[in-house]
């Protein structure tokens, strides 16, 4: 009592205190370190890579084994989890201590993954290996259809990722995108088993052949110094490229034989443009959709990540083609 009434008795003395300890908790707080929403979920790092065409024993056995033998141990690391899918996919997520630098951790673990690349299948390679700081958690889904069915899924899919994937991969707290139901413009080749084996080729001897006639090459150009006199002018020369339409791919010559007669590609195969897999398949409310699968990036506030998703969404919906719409059905925020 005696303590509390020495300062009622002094009102300026205790008035001078309450100021100053007012200026030092003022200066005190920009110099603490204060967290409205503190890390609770550790930080992860996700590891992704695509093997066409095999099983996911294979995927298991020979792409996500040699990864997680390098990543093993890595600094901060508490755990690893991966998963190997039929359609040839594979991620890795591991999961680093909270506090671990996320940059840090994304530099060793792609150190680490380019490590083990010379043990992939050279497919894989080929196709590159994606290290991601990325939640394995879903944050929300957007899908993407045409209500009326003026534009088919093939024509949904590319209009996805050509116009909104990468503006959404842009955005604060926007980890990962992935695209359920996608259905990629690719050509497709149906090979004639028998007549390949009729001229003693496999599928290989027809890949390679794309892979040396379907090439972009530089023409040089003409008339670049140093000349001779009399050169007036330059000039550039331009050569037909990769082939750009479909039509084009039949004359591949794929092999020629003893007596001179060339094979062509349209001879052994039937040659279309469609979807690079048709192995997955999304829909809503019944009608074939795309579905726009997105991860929080870790370390951001997944209420303001999934507000600035919708306002994007419906700033990107106005130049929508007449017949596209989305909607977003699942939003845990």
């Amino acid at each position: 009592m005696r303590f509390a009434h020495f300062f009622v008795d002094r009102p300026i003395f205790a008035s001078v205190v309450s100021i100053v300890l007012l200026i030092l908790g003022g200066i005190a707080y920009t110099q603490l370190p204060v967290a409205q929403y503190p890390e609770i979920a550790p930080p992860t790092i996700v590891v992704r890579a695509q093997y066409p065409g095999a099983d996911a024993q294979t995927v298991a056995a020979t792409v996500a084994t040699p990864i997680e033998q390098e990543i093993n141990g890595v600094e901060g690391m508490l755990y690893m989890s991966s998963y190997s899918s039929g359609d040839g996919s594979m991620a890795l997520t591991i999961t680093f201590k909270l506090g671990t630098d996320l940059d840090k951790a994304q530099v060793v673990v792609q150190n680490r993954v380019s490590v083990a690349e010379p043990r992939l299948p050279e497919e894989v390679r080929r196709l590159g290996i994606t290290t991601t700081k990325s939640s394995p958690d879903l944050m929300m889904v957007v899908h993407m259809l045409s209500p009326d069915n003026t534009y088919d899924q093939l024509y949904v899919s590319n209009y996805a990722r050509s116009r909104v994937r990468d503006i959404l991969l842009r955005l604060d707290g926007v980890g990962d995108l992935i695209i359920f139901g996608e259905r990629e413009y690719s050509l497709r080749i149906w090979l004639d088993p028998e007549k390949l084996s009729a001229l003693g080729m496999t599928s290989g001897d027809v890949v390679q052949a794309l892979r040396d006639q379907n090439v972009q090459v530089s023409g040089g150009s003409i008339g670049a110094p140093p000349t001779g006199t009399g050169t007036a002018f330059q000039y550039t020369v331009t050569t037909q490229g990769r082939f750009n339409d479909a039509r084009d791919f039949r004359y591949v010559i794929v092999k020629s034989t003893d007596d001179g007669r060339l094979i062509a590609l349209q001879d052994v195969a039937r040659i279309e443009l469609g979807a690079k897999d048709y192995v997955t398949n999304s829909y809503l409310n019944g009608k074939p959709a795309v579905a726009l699968a997105i991860f929080q990036r870790p370390g951001t506030n997944a209420l303001a990540a999934a507000a600035e998703i919708q306002d994007k969404m419906k700033e990107l919906s106005r130049d929508f083609p007449k017949g596209l719409n989305y909607d977003i059905v699942y939003n845990p925020t």
